[in-house]
């Protein structure tokens, strides 16, 4: 691999360090109010198939409550 393809590789790790893929499972750790909606989701709420995105902070998921849902990976760890 050249340098330019390893700057390309995004690396995305949840609150504790360890590295996520697309379609793992996470945990939210902390009660997250959800903008623009009158949810609230609480600690230990299981988000099932993540997406990764272009940011290495955030990352997609579907929630019972909500659909299509970002979440910042500091408020979450690999289940």
């Amino acid at each position: 691999m050249s340098q330019e393809d390893e700057d390309d590789i995004l690396i995305v790790k949840d609150s504790n360090g360890t590295v996520l893929a697309d379609g793992d499972t996470v945990t939210v750790i902390k009660d997250l109010k959800v903008k623009g909606t009158s949810v609230t989701l609480k600690r230990g709420t299981v988000c099932r198939n993540i997406r990764l995105t272009d940011d290495e902070d955030l990352i997609e998921c579907n929630v019972d409550k909500v659909k299509g849902l970002v979440l910042r990976t500091e408020f979450v760890k690999k289940a």
